[in-house]
């Protein structure tokens, strides 16, 4: 008898302590492995979604931003149209040779490779552009008969004389098929009796000339306009 009432002591302390672990365990609040994965809650912030702006226009030498309340024009760097009008800076002999070539075989029509004469191109390029002034001789103004004296003189060693009357009068005369660079060509314009133009020939029917309406340019012999006032070809040699 007082050994079952032990073994009941016993087994009441046991339970006693049973159940004050389960209490401490509840209390604890262990997470329970369910099988399933445990989610992490990502602290980090939500990288923001790149977007690109709207409404741009994009115009040759500026783009514009429209939908800025504080739209700004940049500019652009000047870039050389097709007929290569402005020599970039900064280039080395080789570089500025190889430009002029370019914007000579363009004007001309031709092959750059056929183009040789760098110096007179050179000459022609320090003219371009000077305006028509009867009677002048410098880069404020300039004749037609003045710029051919002065690219003949430089390039060919030819002394010409002031006028083109007087140039005409001075060169051999040449057939068409025998015309090549540095020949003369003259013309009669306004219905003048005289001659009243001079240029000098380059290639493929084109000539540099200074005319009165865009001063040292480049003429083409096709052209309905020169074809009507073409007088004469001439040819002249150093003296």
């Amino acid at each position: 008898m007082g050994i079952q009432n032990l073994y009941r002591g016993v087994h009441l302390f046991g339970l006693l302590i049973l159940l004050a672990s389960c209490s401490t365990l509840k209390n604890l609040s262990f997470p329970l492995n369910t099988g399933k994965q445990a989610v992490v809650s990502d602290t980090k912030k939500t990288p923001r979604t790149m977007e690109f702006l709207e409404d741009i226009s994009v115009t040759p030498g500026k783009i514009t931003i429209n939908n800025a309340s504080n739209a700004v024009e940049t500019e652009k760097p000047t870039v050389i149209n097709k007929n290569y009008e402005m020599m970039p800076v900064n280039l080395s002999d080789i570089e500025k040779a190889n430009w002029l070539q370019i914007k000579y075989s363009l004007k001309m029509d031709i092959a750059v490779e056929e183009i040789k004469n760098i110096p007179l191109l050179q000459k022609i390029d320090e003219w371009w552009g000077t305006p028509y002034v009867l009677g002048g001789n410098s880069k404020n103004g300039v004749d037609c008969s003045y710029f051919t004296l002065d690219v003949m003189r430089d390039i060919y060693k030819v002394n010409l004389k002031r006028t083109a009357a007087e140039q005409y009068e001075q060169s051999v005369k040449i057939e068409w098929n025998n015309l090549k660079e540095g020949d003369l060509i003259f013309f009669k314009t306004e219905g003048r009796r005289r001659i009243s133009h001079v240029g000098i020939y380059l290639a493929n029917n084109k000539f540099a000339h200074a005319s009165t309406s865009q001063g040292v340019t480049i003429g083409d012999l096709t052209d309905p306009y020169w074809q009507r006032r073409l007088y004469s070809l001439g040819r002249t040699s150093p003296q």
